[in-house]
C-alpha cells in the first residue's frame, strides 16, 4: 500500500506536494519522493526514510515548477532500496513519471514481453516499473510528434488491456500534463480536486480526499473504475471511460486499517464506516456474551479507536485509552520481517497499569494478521494487572493473501489460516476471542449515496474480485514475498522477482 499525489498548480507545487504527503505518511513509511518539472526541466528528488527525512531545504528549493507528482511507499519483497522509491522515470517517449499504488497480479508476464518484444530495459524489481514501461510502448506506439488527448486515452485502453490487478496511479507526462487513472473494479482508491485562484484554477489528485482538505481543495469525485483523466498545463481536466463494463470493488480494508478516519473514499465517510463496525461487534457481543463480565473497553491505537469507542457507548461501558503510543514508530505489520515486527511492538506501546490493573478488559484492535502484535499486546495488559483479556476485531479472521497490494502475502504467515477462532485465541493467550462477521463488516461500510454494492473481500473471503489469482500464482507470491523471502532479499542470498512496488 502506497500514497500518491499529482498536482497542475498556477505557482510553485513543491511545498504542496511535501505536505500533501506528509498526510499519506500513514500510506507508506519506508521511501518518498517528488518529481516536479519547470518548462523542459525535469526535477527529482526521491529516497529512502520518511517525507520529513528525505526532503531538507535545498533539495525543497531545487524542486521547480508549476507542476508534479510524489509517492511514499511501503515495501514489500525485492523492492527495499533506494533505487526503487518512487516516481519513476522512462524519457521516451516525451519523458514521463509514474507514481503507482497498487498490484499487478500479471507483473512477471508482462516483464518477460516489455523485454522480449517491446525491448525496453527494466532497471528495478517494481511492478510499478513495469505499468510505466507498458504505458510508455503504448504511447511510442502511437508515435505523434506531440501527443495530444486522444493519444493518452488511446495508450491507456491498450495499458487496461495488458494490465491486470489492483492499481490506482498518477503519471506526468512531461510539457503536457498529469494523468490519473484506476483499475476496472476501483480496488485502489483515487481522487480529484480543485481550487480556485487568482491566476485560475488548480488541480490535485490523491490517493484519499484528507489529502486535498489539508490543502484547501475541494473533493471533486472520485476516479471512476477503468476511468482516466488528463489535466493538461493549461489547467483544463479531460476525462474518458477506458474500460467499458467495470465492476466496482474497492478493498475493504481500506475503511477498517489503511485509510484516515478523516477521508472519503467512493462516497463513503471511513469515520462513519468505523463507527458502524463498532456497532456491529457491540451487536455481536451481546448476543454471544449477554451476560458478559467487562469492566472496561480500551482500544489498541490509533487505527481502532473509533470502533472502540462506539462499542464501548452500545455495551454501557467505560472507554479507557489503556496504552501509550510512541509516535516514531511505524505501522507494525507493515514491517517487514517477524523479528522487527516482534521488536517494535513493545518500542511502540505501554500499558497504563492504572486502567488495567484487577479488571476484566476488552481490548478492540482493527484486525489480526499475523498474530504478532496481538499476542505482544494482550501480554503487556497482563503484565499491567489485567484479571482477564479478552479481545474484539472490528474485521473478520484474515485468512488469505492479498494480492492487490497489501502485505499480506503468504497464507501460512497469517494467524486464522487454517485455524479455528478458538485457536487462535488460545496462540494470541486470550481469554476470549470474537471477530467482526463478514455480513457486518460489509454492511458497515455500505452508504446509500456510494452506490458501491460489492467490495474486494479477498484476504477474509478468499473470493478474487479480478478473477485471474490461481493457486499457482498464490503459490510462487508467497515464496517471492514471505518473510523468508524478505530476508533472502536483505542478506543477498537468492533473486527475488518482480514484485509489488505500490
Amino acid at each position: 500500500m502506497c500514497g500518491i499525489v499529482g498536482i497542475v498548480g498556477k505557482s510553485a507545487v513543491n511545498q504542496r506536494l511535501y505536505d500533501a504527503l506528509t498526510v499519506l505518511q500513514h500510506r507508506g513509511q519506508d521511501a518518498a519522493g517528488i518529481v516536479t518539472a519547470a518548462e523542459s526541466e525535469l526535477c527529482v528528488r526521491k529516497g529512502s526514510g520518511l517525507v520529513r527525512d528525505v526532503f531538507q531545504q535545498h533539495h525543497m528549493l531545487e524542486l521547480k515548477g508549476d507542476v508534479g507528482i510524489g509517492h511514499v511507499r511501503y515495501p514489500t519483497a525485492g523492492c527495499d532500496r533506494a533505487s526503487e522509491a518512487q516516481p519513476f522515470y522512462v524519457n521516451s517517449p516525451y519523458g514521463i513519471c509514474l507514481a503507482h499504488n497498487g498490484n499487478l497480479t500479471n507483473a512477471t508476464e508482462l516483464a518477460e514481453v516489455l523485454t522480449r518484444e517491446d525491448l525496453r530495459h527494466l532497471n528495478t524489481g517494481s511492478d510499478s516499473e513495469v505499468l510505466l514501461n507498458v504505458f510508455a510502448s503504448e504511447l511510442q506506439r502511437i508515435g505523434t510528434p506531440r501527443v495530444t488527448q486522444a493519444d493518452v486515452f488511446a495508450a491507456l485502453e491498450a495499458v487496461y488491456r495488458r494490465c491486470r490487478g489492483g492499481f490506482a496511479v498518477i503519471a506526468m507526462i512531461i510539457g503536457h500534463g498529469i494523468v490519473g487513472f484506476r483499475d476496472p473494479n476501483g480496488i485502489r482508491p483515487l481522487v480529484v480536486g480543485e481550487r480556485d485562484t487568482p491566476q485560475g484554477k488548480e488541480w490535485m489528485l490523491a490517493s484519499e480526499s484528507v489529502a486535498l482538505d489539508s490543502l484547501g481543495f475541494r473533493l471533486v469525485r472520485d476516479i471512476a473504475p477503468g476511468e482516466a483523466v488528463l489535466i493538461d498545463e493549461s489547467g483544463r481536466l479531460h476525462a474518458h471511460q477506458c474500460v467499458a463494463g467495470t465492476h466496482h470493488t474497492p478493498c475493504i480494508f481500506e475503511y477498517v486499517y489503511f485509510a484516515r478516519p478523516d477521508s472519503k473514499i467512493d462516497n463513503i465517510s471511513v469515520y462513519r464506516a468505523r463507527m458502524r463496525m463498532g456497532d456491529r461487534l457491540a451487536e455481536k457481543i451481546l448476543r454471544e456474551r449477554p451476560n458478559h463480565d467487562i469492566d472496561v473497553v480500551v482500544p489498541i491505537p490509533d487505527t481502532s479507536r473509533t470502533s472502540a469507542l462506539q462499542l464501548a457507548q452500545r455495551l454501557g461501558l467505560k472507554y479507557r485509552e489503556g496504552f501509550t503510543k510512541n509516535r516514531y514508530i511505524g505501522r507494525t505489520f507493515i514491517m517487514p520481517g517477524q523479528q522487527q515486527r516482534q521488536k517494535s511492538v513493545r518500542n511502540k506501546l505501554n500499558a497504563i497499569d492504572l486502567e488495567f490493573r484487577g479488571k476484566n478488559v476488552l481490548l478492540v484492535d482493527d484486525s489480526i494478521v499475523r498474530g504478532t502484535t496481538s499476542a505482544q499486546i494482550i501480554e503487556l495488559a497482563r503484565e499491567a494487572g489485567a484479571r482477564k483479556v479478552y479481545f474484539a476485531s472490528a474485521a473478520p479472521p484474515v485468512r488469505y493473501p492479498n494480492v492487490y497490494g497489501i502485505d499480506m502475502p503468504a497464507a501460512r504467515e497469517l494467524v486464522a489460516s487454517g485455524r479455528s477462532d478458538e485457536e487462535v485465541m488460545q496462540l494470541i493467550g486470550a481469554d476470549w476471542l470474537v471477530y467482526q462477521d463478514l455480513e457486518d463488516l460489509i454492511a458497515a461500510c455500505k452508504h446509500e449515496d456510494s452506490q458501491v454494492a460489492e467490495f474486494d473481500t479477498s484476504c477474509f473471503s478468499g473470493n478474487y474480485v479480478t478473477g485471474d489469482v490461481t493457486p499457482q500464482y498464490l503459490e510462487r507470491l508467497q515464496r517471492e514475498r514471505s518473510d523468508e523471502a524478505k530476508q533472502r532479499g536483505r542478506d543477498g542470498r537468492g533473486t527475488l522477482k518482480i514484485v509489488h512496488g505500490g
